[in-house]
């Protein structure tokens, strides 16, 4: 078998066609680059998806892993070439099973490949199922280590006998287990531990037998004793409620004498309401209103007295502030009028004055200008009289200037007797203070009128009220000739607007004492007579009394409940003989099981030492071939190649002695050693020579190792089909002009 060519909608493949070689394909890519994808393609294509695998932590289902990234539905076709001809494979969706619809015909045709299905077109093509071909032909880069199967432990164990060998161990061991499995697996499961399991249920059964008996036989006395306190607590009941009923005879008698009173209160207030009849209600509240109005005149009237006392004070001030014995007995005006007529005065005396200065002056000067033009024109012409004249006319003007100095003197004395009178030195301040002496007079007056307004209206209210409370008077006094002041004319009035409500209250009050009275005759008071014999009081309360009572009938109901359960619970576990038979039958069987599965661990045991001895000589055409493989693969280091039944390997270099275990080697070296017997496998399992594939399984070899390998893989690719993926480009250095090899790029 051949691939010509794969076409893909699977993962990051979007409809991607892949057409490799017919011996030795390379097909490179980078990482991410749909190596591995193209590889889950490939063994899709031949074995399905298995879709009850389902998505675990760390780890996705292929359903889910492969599903297109485009959105389109996962559908592939692979063409090829098998037993001659060219067959095309197509698998797609149906319904939601990815992969659900399966196809092969013989490619240009309609023609059905017969046989070839969905289950079988793996094993078909192939000649392997799936656990072989994922252990040999399909080559993981890491997962190159070979597992166990059944499938894969039969074909190489074939190898090693005639080839008919269809029973491997692991069956053999299987059928063994489980048949021990049957028997037991573990504590809770197989026959054995449902034969305990019973055993241990018949044994319980019996002892609970035996509690149950005596279960019951503890509830028969218990029940007893309760029966006789029940009785007791009766009794202590019955007392308590005989002394009840004299407690409530008493409630009855003190009911019926409220109800009595109530009934001669009201009578009394329908005689007061006829004998004095009220004004009507709205009158009532007038009157009501008024007498509240009093109150709020009795307020304003001590406002009143307050303000008037408070208005005197202010024009006692007043008068006060405006006494100025400047301005006495003057008012306002008048004192401005003087102050103006004063101002004017000492105004003109200070020009007078100021003027006779001046004269003064003028006639001192002309007196010497021409006294002494005259004296001076006498000595000069020697002319007595001239001179004499002269000097007269120097005294005469002399004697004018001193009464002007005289007259300026007595304008200036005038000027300060008045400037003295208003003690001021400044006569323009006269007429501030004429100005202010009027601003205090205008305060006296209004501090006159606001005590006049307010007397007036103190006076206005206090005479409101007399009047007010003399009508109050004369209102009540009719339905309530008592009354002497206004507190007994408010209680009038709220006796007046109550007296229907009281009315209506004590018709309520003696109709309550009326239901009273029922209420207790209808608890059963006043029936019957109550024995004369004193009671004796019970111990505790009645209360208490019924609560302990209710208790233990409780308790009593309880015990008959478990009374019945624990008969129908040993009716239920039936016939003590019959257990006892049951048991014994039991213990007989358990032992015989018992006995079985000790054989058949002897007989596990002794197969698992055979198995021992037979992976000594497990498969030698397997060991040789991978032997062999290993040699190429490494140089000729490693000669030999043994393994375990479990595909442990182990290798011995050339000279050595003792072979040394995979483990002990390089990642390179075990890489190489399981490539070796993954080769064997298909060249010694795989009769169909099916397609080997390599995702990046080089990865490890060294520059020499690899160019091995390549050459082994050449060299078998001359028989069947190799795809090898990888992400580095030495492999198509290594490879470069050889022949029979393709080199593709993703």
């Amino acid at each position: 078998m051949k691939i010509k060519s794969m076409t893909a909608a699977f993962g990051k493949l979007d409809h991607a066609r892949l057409e490799p070689g017919p011996g030795l394909t390379v097909i490179y890519a980078p990482n991410e680059g749909g190596k591995s994808t193209w590889c889950a393609f490939w063994r899709a294509m031949l074995y399905g998806i298995d879709t009850r695998d389902r998505d675990k932590k760390g780890y996705l289902a292929d359903k889910n892993r492969y599903q297109p990234w485009s959105g389109a539905p996962m559908e592939g076709e692979l063409e090829l070439e098998w037993e001659g001809r060219s067959v095309t494979i197509r698998r797609g969706p149906r319904g939601n099973t990815p992969f659900g619809a399966f196809s092969a015909v013989y490619t240009g045709t309609q023609e059905s490949v017969p046989g070839l299905t969905g289950e079988t077109c793996g094993e078909l093509l192939t000649g392997v199922g799936a656990e072989v071909f994922a252990r040999s032909a399909f080559l993981g880069g890491d997962q190159l280590s070979v597992t166990s199967a059944p499938q894969l432990e039969r074909r190489i164990a074939a190898l090693a006998s005639s080839g008919e060998e269809e029973v491997s161990f692991s069956q053999v061991q299987g059928r063994l287990k489980d048949w021990l499995n049957r028997r037991r697996v573990n504590r809770s499961v197989g026959e054995i531990p449902r034969l305990e399991g019973e055993l241990a249920q018949v044994r319980d059964t019996l002892t609970q037998l035996e509690e149950v008996t005596a279960r019951l036989t503890d509830l028969e006395g218990e029940r007893a004793k309760l029966e006789d306190r029940r009785d007791e607590l009766a009794a202590r009941e019955a007392a308590h409620r005989l002394l009840a009923r004299r407690a409530l005879e008493e409630r009855y008698a003190a009911a019926r004498a409220d109800c009595q009173a109530a009934r001669e209160a009201l009578s009394a207030l329908e005689a007061e309401e006829r004998d004095r009849p009220l004004p009507d209600r709205e009158a009532l509240r007038r009157a009501q209103g008024e007498l509240q109005y009093l109150k709020v005149l009795d307020e304003e009237i001590r406002a009143g007295e307050s303000a008037l006392r408070e208005a005197e004070e202010a024009y006692a001030q007043a008068q006060r502030a405006a006494q100025d014995e400047r301005f006495q007995g003057l008012s306002g005006p008048e004192a401005l009028e003087r102050a103006e007529n004063d101002r004017r005065a000492c105004a003109e005396a200070a020009a007078r004055a100021a003027g006779q200065g001046r004269r003064f002056l003028s006639l001192q000067i002309v007196g010497l200008l021409l006294g002494g033009a005259a004296v001076a024109a006498g000595i000069f012409t020697q002319l007595t009289p001239l001179w004499a004249g002269g000097v007269c006319l120097y005294l005469a003007l002399s004697l004018l200037s001193a009464l002007a100095l005289n007259q300026k003197g007595r304008l200036v004395r005038q000027r300060e007797t008045i400037l003295a009178r208003w003690g001021s030195s400044d006569p323009e301040e006269l007429a501030e203070l004429a100005r202010a002496y009027a601003g205090r007079c205008q305060e006296a007056d209004r501090a006159a009128e606001a005590l006049k307004t307010v007397r007036g209206a103190l006076s206005d209210r206090q005479a409101r009220r007399e009047n007010s409370r003399t009508d109050l008077m004369n209102f009540v006094r009719p339905f309530a000739p008592e009354v002497r002041d206004l507190f007994g004319v408010s209680a009038a009035l709220s006796r007046a607007l109550n007296r229907e409500h009281e009315l209506t209250a004590a018709r309520d009050r003696l109709e309550e004492r009326r239901r009273r009275v029922d209420d207790l005759a209808a608890q059963g008071a006043g029936r019957e007579p109550l024995p004369d014999a004193p009671i004796q009081a019970p111990a505790g309360t009645l209360e208490e009394t019924r609560r302990e009572l209710a208790a233990v009938q409780a308790r009593l109901e309880e015990l008959s409940a478990q009374l019945n359960q624990a008969r129908g619970r040993q009716r239920a576990m039936g016939d003590p003989a019959a257990l006892e038979a049951r048991r014994q039958e039991l213990e007989e069987r358990l032992g015989r099981r018992q006995l079985e599965y000790d054989a058949i661990a002897l007989a596990m045991e002794g197969l698992e030492k055979a198995n021992a001895r037979l992976q000594e000589r497990f498969s030698p055409a397997l060991a040789k071939l991978a032997g062999t493989y290993l040699a190429r693969l490494t140089g000729e280091k490693y000669g030999e190649l043994t393994l375990t039944r479990d595909f442990q390997g182990s290798v011995r270099e050339a000279g050595a002695v003792l072979p040394h275990s995979a483990l002990y080697l390089s990642r390179g070296t075990a890489d190489q050693l399981y490539l070796a017997l993954r080769l064997a496998i298909c060249a010694l399992c795989l009769p169909q020579k099916p397609p080997i594939v390599l995702d990046d399984t080089l990865l490890a070899f060294d520059e020499g190792r690899l160019k091995l390998a390549l050459d082994l893989l050449r060299e078998l690719a001359g028989e069947q089909q190799l795809l090898l993926f990888t992400c580095r480009r030495r492999e198509e250095e290594l490879l470069a002009g050889l022949p029979g090899v393709t080199r593709l790029e993703l």
